[in-house]
């Protein structure tokens, strides 16, 4: 395994971007958390447009390169239903996300506890753990409440996931800030 240090976290403009950005990740979070449904139903719709914006670049795309062949026109007509679906429908688009959200939550518990194993010995290493843990955490009870909290627990978790990475980014460069001293 790699060995990580803190010594990426020395140079001052790196502990200011790591500082901002983990300020902006707990804001946000913190926002979730107190509207967590409308984080749901936002992020839902921010997808919805995104496939629909998806579906008219790729009927651009269509219409000038394959003009005599029809079955070149699904792409862009799944993309822009898909989306309208979304669109017009948000909180089942969350349910849906939802799925998405416990596979990416697994996925974080992992890849946390995983660097916090391999950091262990730096200080700060343990915010780092309880962050995977928690991941962990909201993946369980996410699957438990799964589809019929979909709505709010979807923007519920997002707030809860973003805040503790910005808190465990913030007290990494905090400690580097103590070592550095």
């Amino acid at each position: 395994m790699t060995q990580y240090s803190l010594e990426i976290f020395m140079d001052e403009r790196t502990r200011k971007n790591t500082m901002l950005t983990a300020v902006v990740l707990i804001a946000i979070g913190f926002l979730g958390i107190l509207l967590p449904t409308v984080l749901s139903i936002t992020l839902s719709v921010l997808i919805a447009l995104l496939l629909i914006l998806a579906g008219v670049a790729t009927a651009f795309m269509t219409r000038m390169t394959y003009q005599g062949e029809n079955l070149a026109w699904l792409k862009p007509f799944l993309l822009i239903s898909l989306g309208l679906l979304l669109l017009f429908y948000p909180a089942a688009g969350a349910a849906a996300l939802g799925i998405l959200l416990i596979i990416y939550f697994l996925i974080d518990a992992f890849a946390g506890i995983m660097f916090a194993l391999v950091i262990k010995p730096l200080p700060g290493w343990g915010w780092t753990m309880l962050n995977g843990i928690l991941s962990l955490a909201l993946a369980l009870i996410f699957m438990a409440g799964w589809p019929f909290s979909a709505t709010w627990l979807v923007g519920l978790m997002v707030g809860i996931s973003l805040m503790f990475d910005g808190i465990a980014l913030l007290m990494l460069v905090l400690n580097a800030r103590k070592l550095a001293m």
